[in-house]
């Protein structure tokens, strides 16, 4: 059997669409490897949202093509939209599949007996991409106790320092017929924990279906146990969604809401949809119908612009919020993108130090999140692998918990009481089912 190497570079968005074209190849009789084992091809998902991504994918061309030098290489995803004339200088590629094209991928190689270096790569490429609600073929079957379900694709936002609406095109959503097939062969297949992805999930609509209809769909599936939201946009957050979430016994409680910036000036520069007290608004309803829920963010350091008051801004509204994370990450900037026009650019170093302060903020409002849950029991799904003599999992707000390897399974949902903390994971011991939420509320 030939082998296939795949290997992904982005958000679980294109991890979501790796595994479904894993799943494809796999019924086309291909043996899948792992990324940096000899294989007969490779398969590229590509990101551009940063330079480091883009340098991140010459590196794995070169890195296969070391020990797999007749290695067939096809590279799709954001970059091979973006940046296909840069990849068609890039030695060893085979073959550059964009947007538009990219779920047919397997379609366009060669046979697997035939596949050959190529003297340079096709180019499969168009700057359309469709803008209809779409299906997708197979399902995103992957190695993770929890399975990604993409519902979207694309973004009308326009944020001033994003490249993704360029990359994946106008905002579409997937057709909730096939949404459910695929939930519905996830769950059969034993995936405990159905992950929705997409570039702006808010904004799902098929045929009068909103979001909070999907989920209730999915939830109306019997072997489905659980059901997460990735980051959705604090714009496109009804009140409806946080009264089911914290009505819902299969919908996690745990949001991811980009802030990006805690400053007003600078939130109109990015473009964004909200001011600072709208943010607030939103998190202070959902933490009223929900004290235990857990809330990640992204924030954006060194945007132009961003002076000391507006960085001071950022922090103080970071400082105030229940954030149980933060994901701190540079400005980059992006050809093609409006910021890329505006003056008073942030020096390197200052961004570094910008970086080192929020992210020594998130320690501590995670260790604050953590320590809240001790005497707590809680329902946690336990993943593949041990640490250390422990197997870890996750509850529903993403605490990440570890008890002693050898009591649970991977792939095992049991009760556990947290009895300590340390930096980014609780510890604790297995209980009675009865035993979930009753020590003490989370305060």
């Amino acid at each position: 059997m030939p082998r296939a190497s795949l290997h992904t570079l982005g958000c679980r968005l294109s991890q979501s669409e790796t595994a479904m074209l894993a799943d494809t190849l796999t019924r086309q009789g291909y043996r899948l490897v792992e990324f940096g084992k000899e294989t007969d091809l490779l398969v590229l998902n590509t990101c551009s949202v940063t330079e480091n991504a883009e340098k991140d994918c010459r590196y794995a061309v070169r890195k296969t093509l070391r020990h797999s030098p007749n290695a067939f290489v096809a590279v799709t995803g954001c970059y091979a939209q973006t940046g296909a004339a840069q990849l068609q200088s890039v030695p060893g590629i085979d073959l550059i599949v964009g947007t538009q094209y990219k779920m047919n991928l397997p379609e366009y190689l060669p046979a697997p007996d035939q596949l050959r270096k190529q003297p340079e790569p096709e180019l499969r490429h168009s700057r359309t991409i469709d803008r209809e609600d779409f299906v997708l073929p197979g399902t995103a079957y992957s190695d993770s106790t929890r399975a990604l379900l993409k519902i979207q694709d694309g973004c009308d936002f326009m944020c001033s320092f994003c490249l993704i609406p360029f990359a994946r095109g106008r905002e579409r959503s997937r057709v909730a017929e096939d949404v459910l097939r695929e939930a519905r062969e996830l769950a059969g297949h034993g995936y405990k924990e159905l992950v929705l992805t997409g570039v702006n999930i808010g904004r799902y609509s098929h045929h009068g279906m909103e979001l909070v209809d999907l989920i209730r769909e999915i939830e109306a599936i019997p072997e489905v146990i659980r059901i997460r939201i990735s980051s959705i946009e604090p714009t496109t957050v009804p009140p409806e969604l946080l009264r089911h979430m914290a009505a819902s016994t299969k919908l996690c409680r745990y949001l991811h809401i980009p802030l990006q910036s805690g400053d007003d000036h600078i939130l109109q520069a990015m473009n964004r949809r909200y001011t600072v007290r709208d943010y607030e608004d939103l998190i202070d309803q959902a933490f009223r119908l929900m004290p235990d829920l857990g809330l990640g963010t992204d924030l954006m350091v060194g945007f132009p612009g961003e002076d000391e008051q507006a960085f001071a801004n950022t922090r103080h509204t970071v400082d105030r919020l229940p954030f149980s994370y933060c994901h701190v990450f540079s400005y980059s900037s992006r050809p093609g993108t409006a910021a890329t026009r505006l003056e008073h650019k942030i020096p390197a170093a200052v961004i570094r130090q910008r970086s080192k302060t929020l992210a020594e903020l998130s320690r501590s409002k995670a260790l604050a999140f953590y320590q809240r849950h001790i005497g707590r029991t809680e329902s946690v799904l336990f993943e593949q692998g041990d640490r250390d003599g422990f197997r870890t999992g996750t509850t529903g707000n993403f605490t990440r918990v570890a008890v002693p390897a050898e009591t649970v399974a991977a792939g095992s949902i049991h009760p556990v009481t947290i009895t300590g903390v340390m930096d980014g994971l609780a510890y604790g011991h297995l209980a009675a089912p009865s035993a979930i939420h009753s020590r003490r509320p989370l305060l």
